[in-house]
């Protein structure tokens, strides 16, 4: 199968069992895991075991009869790979116990559909750069014109509208609105930094091509990929709530009235999230018994409501626009909103004792690990500490997520909701982060360099604190970085990041327009229609199809990357056709 490869485990020991063990490099502090007991093989080929690929392992050979250990072997195998491995006595006398690891069938190169993927990809690109160039050059422009629109050039050069006036006003511009650069009002760096987000999540949760590096980290780690995309989508969010709150009261809009929209708004997300992360409906009729309450909308919607009406709650005329006198300057678009922050720093000190400080029943005061056969098997069932406690306390075990990605490697039994109760108190401090970057935007309308300095320091001022709460280390920090715990070392160290990729892309889209945001920008306009669309037709033709191969990497990437760009035309025709679904 895919990730795993043959491992042929040859016992020439003289009437001796022996007990293989592994231990991914992966597990921290995690116990081995048997994977057979070999008996001598007596001139067979020897027991064929499977072996994971995905991670580097520790092989662990023990005597079955109570011996210790005779060899230790760390290995990185290859995915369909087919190894052996000799276990024979060197002297008799000694009783010395070689361990020898052979390659019989090299392994596949599983990365090259990526590569594929990458120059198909890089080759739709150029040709679509080469047609933009092709139709800023005036001949060019007029005869694909006249291509796409042969009757109506037909009419003007034979009607009344043909005459020279006539001909000379519609020449002016005879690009189609197909080629318009359109108004550039709204912020595009905005919508493009929201779509590249999304269309990376829709690409992740449809199967990353099965790839493990494309699934989120069994719990503490190394940020990838799919571990910082819901995080970046709720600080855009943030973002998104301080521009268009402050739109919405200046052009007159009563707070009362922008609260009746917040709330109807959280309302949509929490019952579409209800709604679209639980099974499909053709398939049966739902048990209200085993309804998941939490989810990515469910979360999206609650901090939506906080950060919202917190951000009007707190509204002062004149803040935005930098007419209201502060001690200091450097700090105008902070301590007009010191209540907010206070506010803020309130809900991290709840989150900070309920984690801490919180019993939890048979677990140690304080807990962050994966249970399982994690920290030495010694809490099995104390998955995500005060965290899953609170969850099957107040939700319940079955309205929770039943498969955490921590169930892989670790082994855990418990369900965890990475989406639940405790996290979301993170997840609006980072969408508070979020709304500051939309302030720094407000604040310094069309000073670029001021903006993009500050930031530049608020990505410095965070990435300091991860480093601090971290150690720099990834399992030995005061707070590590943990996207199921949603800890507060994930969110200083992922809106780091998201300051800078803001950056980079305002900077290219916004200022020196050398980029249009395309093709990000569409979804990124109609984002919860992709969002939702995706998750409700994901196993719909075209968007999935039998594969002929379910254990081949290149047709599950050729699968998710067809289904992923599917939305990204979906997107721009929507957009062509100034359709937007708006909640």
């Amino acid at each position: 199968r895919m990730d795993q490869a043959l491992l042929l485990v040859c016992n020439e020991l003289p009437a001796q069992s022996l007990r293989l063990a592994a231990l991914s490099g992966a597990c921290h502090q995690c116990l081995d895991q048997l994977l057979a007991f070999v008996p001598p093989s007596n001139g067979s080929l020897g027991k064929p075991v499977m072996v994971d690929t995905q991670h580097p392992l520790t092989l662990l050979l023990n005597g079955s009869v109570g011996e210790g250990e005779l060899c230790k072997i760390q290995y990185h195998f290859g995915e369909f790979g087919n190894y052996s491995l000799v276990v024979k006595t060197l002297s008799t006398s000694t009783k010395t116990v070689s361990c020898d690891l052979a390659i019989n069938e090299g392994p596949v190169n599983s990365y090259l559909p990526i590569l594929y993927a990458f120059l198909v990809y890089t080759g739709l690109l150029a040709v679509l750069i080469v047609g933009r160039l092709l139709m800023k050059i005036d001949p060019v422009r007029n005869w694909v014109y006249k291509k796409l629109n042969p009757r109506e050039t037909d009419r003007l050069i034979n009607s009344e509208l043909g005459s020279p006036n006539a001909t000379d006003s519609f020449s002016s511009d005879p690009t189609p609105r197909l080629w318009s650069t359109g108004s550039r009002q709204r912020l595009r760096s905005l919508d493009t930094f929201r779509g590249l987000s999304l269309i990376i999540m829709v690409f992740v949760n449809y199967g990353g091509g099965k790839y493990w590096f494309f699934k989120h980290e069994s719990w503490n780690g190394k940020l990838r990929f799919p571990s910082a995309l819901f995080s970046r989508f709720v600080f855009i969010m943030g973002t998104s709530i301080s521009l268009s709150l402050s739109s919405m009261l200046r052009w007159g809009s009563s707070k009362w009235k922008v609260l009746g929209k917040i709330l109807w708004r959280s309302f949509l997300l929490i019952l579409l999230g209800i709604i679209v992360v639980n099974p499909n409906y053709c398939l049966g009729p739902l048990s209200w018994d085993n309804l998941r309450i939490p989810g990515v909308l469910q979360r999206l919607g609650f901090t939506y409501l906080v950060v919202a009406a917190l951000e009007l709650l707190f509204a002062r005329p004149g803040a935005e626009t930098g007419t209201v006198e502060t001690p200091c300057p450097a700090l105008q678009d902070i301590l007009p909103y010191w209540p907010q922050w206070i506010f803020m720093l309130m809900l991290e000190v709840i989150w900070l004792c309920l984690t801490f400080l919180l019993p939890v029943p048979g677990c140690p005061r304080g807990y962050l690990g994966p249970g399982g056969i994690g920290d030495f098997g010694k809490y099995p069932n104390c998955t995500g500490g005060a965290a899953g406690y609170i969850d099957r306390l107040l939700l319940g075990e079955k309205h929770i997520y039943q498969h955490p990605s921590s169930s892989v490697i670790y082994q855990t039994t418990m369900p965890y909701d990475p989406e639940g109760i405790l996290g979301t108190i993170n997840t609006i401090v980072m969408a508070f982060l979020g709304l500051q970057a939309g302030k720094i935007i407000l604040f310094y309308k069309d000073q670029h360099k001021q903006v993009m300095g500050r930031f530049i320091t608020w990505s410095t001022v965070m990435g300091v604190i991860s480093a601090v709460l971290t150690k720099c280390s990834k399992e030995d920090g005061f707070i590590p970085i943990n996207k199921n715990l949603w800890s507060i070392s994930y969110v200083t160290t992922t809106s780091c990041f998201a300051f800078l990729l803001l950056l980079l892309i305002y900077y290219l889209v916004d200022v020196q327009r050398l980029w249009s945001g395309a093709p990000f920008f569409y979804p990124g306009m109609n984002s919860i229609l992709v969002y939702i669309g995706h998750e409700v037709f994901e196993n719909y033709f075209p968007f999935k199809w039998k594969m002929q191969d379910s254990q081949s990497h290149a047709e599950h990437l050729t699968q998710n990357l067809t289904a992923t760009t599917l939305w990204v035309v979906i997107s721009y025709l929507l957009y062509r056709r100034k359709i937007f679904w708006k909640i």
